[in-house]
C-alpha cells in the first residue's frame, strides 16, 4: 500500500492507495453494471478480473491540471497526485483503506446483501 501526507482543503490529511494504476479508470469511467433503470445510483463496479483490459493510460480526466499518474503500476508515494485524491477509485483518505476490488464493490450495497 501507498500512503502520501497531503494538505486537502486546508487540512493535512493521508491518502492511500493499492498501486495499482493499471486498473485505475477514474471514479466516473470504472466499468460498472446497473442493476435498477430507475435508481442510477444502483450500481456496482465490476472487480479487476472482470475487466480483461487494463484502464486506459490517459482516461481524459484531469484534477488541478493533474492527470492519472504514468507507468503500469505505481510504486513511488511520490508519483500520488490531485487526480489521484479526487479522481481515483483505487485512493482513499486515511484511516480508511484502499478499496479491494477483487470482488464486486456495490453502491448501495444494502440492495444486494448476499452478493
Amino acid at each position: 500500500m501507498l500512503t502520501k501526507q497531503i494538505t486537502a482543503y486546508g487540512q493535512p490529511m493521508e491518502i492511500r492507495c493499492d498501486g495499482r494504476c493499471s486498473k485505475a479508470w477514474g471514479i466516473n469511467s470504472r466499468p460498472r453494471d446497473h442493476f435498477d433503470p430507475a435508481d442510477p445510483d444502483d450500481y456496482a463496479f465490476l472487480a479487476d478480473q472482470e475487466i480483461p483490459e487494463d484502464a486506459p493510460a490517459n482516461p481524459g480526466t484531469y484534477e488541478g491540471g493533474h492527470a492519472k499518474p504514468q507507468g503500469i503500476d505505481c510504486t513511488d508515494p511520490a508519483q500520488m497526485n490531485k487526480w489521484c485524491f479526487r479522481e481515483c477509485e483505487r485512493c482513499v483518505g486515511a484511516p480508511n483503506m484502499p478499496h479491494d476490488f477483487s470482488t464486486r464493490l456495490f453502491n448501495i450495497p444494502s440492495l444486494h446483501p448476499q452478493a
